[in-house]
């Protein structure tokens, strides 16, 4: 099992940015796909980006390409999501994820570690 912190959120105005991070302790780290995942009130929890047990590869949502970029750090154990040019819309409670393997999926059924979250709320 790992633990799963994730820090950065916040309130901001539209347009701004955010970085969040996400510190794992437990198992190897680093044999595992990670992602950021985002659930806002009555909504389903979503993809928003993963990245590859490596770090050689990365995947984004659609509604969130060229302006979040994640990246790991497999010696600090950490992951991380900038965010930039935030919208409202992009208002959600941010959850960091451990996947089952190696290679980004994008179903929060491959997921089994969680955090508890992180608030994002971006004014208009």
């Amino acid at each position: 099992q790992v633990q799963l912190v994730e820090s950065g959120g916040g309130l901001v105005q539209a347009g701004g940015s955010l970085r969040l991070s996400c510190a794992a302790s437990g198992r190897t780290f680093s044999s595992y796909a990670m992602a950021w995942f985002r659930q806002a009130p009555g909504k389903e929890r979503v993809f928003v980006a993963g990245i590859s047990a490596s770090g050689s590869s990365t995947y984004y949502a659609d509604f969130v390409k060229g302006r979040f970029t994640i990246s790991r750090d497999n010696v600090k154990n950490m992951v991380h999501l900038q965010m930039n040019s935030l919208k409202p819309e992009d208002s959600a409670v941010y959850l960091c994820a451990v996947s089952t393997r190696r290679g980004v999926v994008a179903s929060p059924g491959q997921y089994n570690d969680w955090g508890q979250g992180t608030q994002v709320t971006v004014a208009s």
